[in-house]
């Protein structure tokens, strides 16, 4: 039990590091994106495109890694598989460490599209899977909270540095901390395959003829690469396990839509609407931030036992759809500092319906269900800059059908609502773990 926490805290301390080294470019990057293709101007619609596409083209990539990187896991380990991102994460963040100027700046977004095609979600994906290698199913949801939660204060700490640094600073930073969060990870954190001698589990995805015998068990261990690939035959397999999976399924997509659409809109259309400044960015997450970490460390272990993972997943849905209709009808400054009280709920979303997915397959398979809602969710992060990028352009512009400058974000609330009433249908999550066929066993 002791090497297990000591091994947890490995695993905390690396998705800390990694998380600073990512958030602390945040609240500078839409000033560095604006100085370098829009000098002088509050709104520029090239900067939203262009910051659209990434996205767009980064979830392509992700919807195809997410997969492939969850099933090579099961198979070669967690701390193997998180070398590739971790490393490749450091590499955009040191171009802008050299100059935040117009060329090195169009250097660092190709290289910051290339590289988060796999790193982008990777880590956490992995981290979840770590922790499902250890931590028994009825006390998934609160691990997950846990870590969320770590998350959430390295996203604290992170957003407060960049407070007090300069852009090109924060990026120096960056580089810095995620260089340091691989080296730590490479000599704490132990290696976690699953067991796959463990008869308690039964695998819901064949593995494929011609791979190595050892003894009447699989050595899976062994097979070539191309043969851990799973066909989008295999997926819609996974998906299909069970009607709580397919059901989260469908919750991740439209939550993740909201989300990508979010992330794409939200920083334009205040500074558009408000004239927000990286400063303001920052305060506006370091509150959401304190807010969302207090409440995944603290509330929701505490609400996850007599409410359940389902309906903190309905209420954080439906608690997001809010805030996002109060940022729409934005009157007044203050107004979207007000509406991030409302993450102490929203946060309980991700951990939740994570929670709920790992509980619909065995031990061997983590790695694969989670890189598989991954999928999901990258497959909404493509879309969703298609669908919410020319919107927020074309209503904050003056060209505008009808003057309603949150009419995007209006329409992400619609998006949230539509993850929250799907959420519904999901009721209770029957386990398909290695502890409840343990209980099964014993009672027979």
């Amino acid at each position: 039990m002791e090497k297990k926490v000591k091994a947890l805290s490995h695993l905390y301390v690396t998705v800390f590091l990694s998380g600073f080294a990512s958030f602390i470019v945040v609240p500078a990057i839409t000033d560095v994106t604006m100085f370098a293709l829009c000098p002088g101007t509050d709104e520029c619609s090239f900067a939203i495109y262009l910051s659209g596409f990434q996205q767009a083209v980064i979830g392509v990539g992700t919807a195809l890694m997410m997969p492939l990187i969850g099933n090579l896991s099961d198979q070669y380990g967690r701390k193997s598989l998180l070398t590739l991102p971790m490393t490749l994460s450091i590499i955009p963040y040191a171009v802008l460490a050299c100059s935040t100027t117009t060329n090195y700046f169009y250097a660092y977004y190709t290289l910051r599209t290339l590289t988060a095609m796999i790193s982008e979600g990777s880590i956490n994906c992995l981290a979840l899977a770590y922790l499902a290698d250890n931590i028994s199913d009825t006390q998934r949801a609160s691990a997950f909270g846990i870590l969320a939660g770590i998350s959430s204060g390295a996203f604290v700490f992170a957003t407060l540095a960049a407070r007090f640094l300069s852009a090109g600073s924060t990026f120096q930073v960056a580089t810095f901390v995620s260089m340091l969060a691989v080296v730590y990870m490479r000599i704490f954190l132990e290696e976690s395959i699953p067991d796959r001698n463990d008869g308690m589990t039964q695998p819901i995805l064949k593995e494929t003829e011609g791979v190595i015998q050892k003894d009447g068990d699989v050595d899976t261990r062994k097979m070539p690469v191309f043969k851990t690939i799973p066909s989008l035959k295999d997926i819609i397999r996974l998906i299909k396990s069970s009607p709580s999976f397919s059901q989260a399924a469908i919750v991740a997509f439209f939550q993740s839509l909201a989300e990508g659409g979010m992330i794409c809109s939200i920083m334009y259309y205040l500074k558009a609407r408000f004239h927000f400044n990286k400063n303001q960015f920052a305060d506006l997450m370091l509150i959401a931030g304190i807010i969302s970490t207090v409440s995944q460390l603290f509330i929701m272990p505490l609400l996850v036992s007599p409410i359940g993972d389902g309906r903190l997943l309905s209420i954080g849905l439906l608690v997001s759809s809010l805030n996002s209709i109060l940022n729409s009808l934005a009157w007044s400054a203050w107004v979207p500092y007000a509406a991030t009280a409302l993450s102490i709920v929203m946060v309980f979303t991700t951990p939740s319906l994570r929670s709920i997915v790992s509980k619909q397959v065995g031990t061997t398979e983590q790695g694969k269900a989670q890189g598989c809602i991954s999928g999901v969710t990258s497959l909404a992060n493509i879309i969703a800059p298609l669908i919410f990028s020319p919107l927020t352009a074309l209503f904050l512009s003056e060209e505008a059908p009808f003057h309603f400058p949150g009419f995007s974000i209006l329409c992400i609330a619609i998006t949230s609502m539509i993850a929250f009433i799907q959420s519904l249908t999901i009721g209770k999550t029957p386990s398909n773990s290695r502890d409840e066929n343990c209980s099964n066993s014993m009672e027979v």
